[in-house]
């Protein structure tokens, strides 16, 4: 077997120094290798403000998204309270057109309020138990003649 002649070790060439600095002749960096690191620090460079750019676009379209998502459930919402508007307002003109025969106005006037026509007679059923209809009362008539200080002494006396 050949043994290859070794490369003779300096001792005078710094630790941290690199491979391809000659320390024999006292060489630094080659020009052409100070040229590809300053390259290299500006395809870095690009390399992350392309990035940093593309990460910004990324987040913009994800608030977009966020936002128009946000948007389409209120729409939703707004919807369906517009629809119940609307069915409480069609059922509110047939109350008002139901309402506006004078025969459903006399019919209510009757059962709710006890009117009576002119000439006829109320008749009011009362069961075994008197549950009948609220006796009406007559409102009571106060002599105005008498003046507040009667009512207080009938309050304090």
């Amino acid at each position: 077997m050949q043994s290859r002649p070794r490369k003779p070790q300096f001792a005078s060439r710094p630790e941290g120094s690199n491979a391809n600095v000659t320390s024999a002749i006292g060489m630094e960096e080659t020009f052409g290798r100070s040229r590809a690191r300053r390259t290299s620090l500006f395809t870095r460079t690009i390399m992350w403000i392309t990035g940093f750019v593309c990460a910004a676009l990324l987040l913009g379209t994800f608030a977009q998204a966020w936002s128009n998502n946000t948007l389409i459930a209120e729409v939703q919402k707004e919807q369906t309270t517009l629809n119940q508007v609307r069915s409480d307002h069609s059922r509110l003109q047939q109350n008002a057109q139901h309402y506006q025969d004078p025969a459903v106005i006399e019919n209510e006037a009757r059962q709710q309020m006890g009117y009576i026509r002119p000439g006829e007679q109320a008749v009011v059923v009362i069961d075994a138990n008197n549950k009948g209809q609220k006796k009406i009362q007559a409102p009571k008539n106060t002599d105005s003649s008498q003046g507040h200080w009667q009512d207080w002494w009938k309050i304090f006396f």
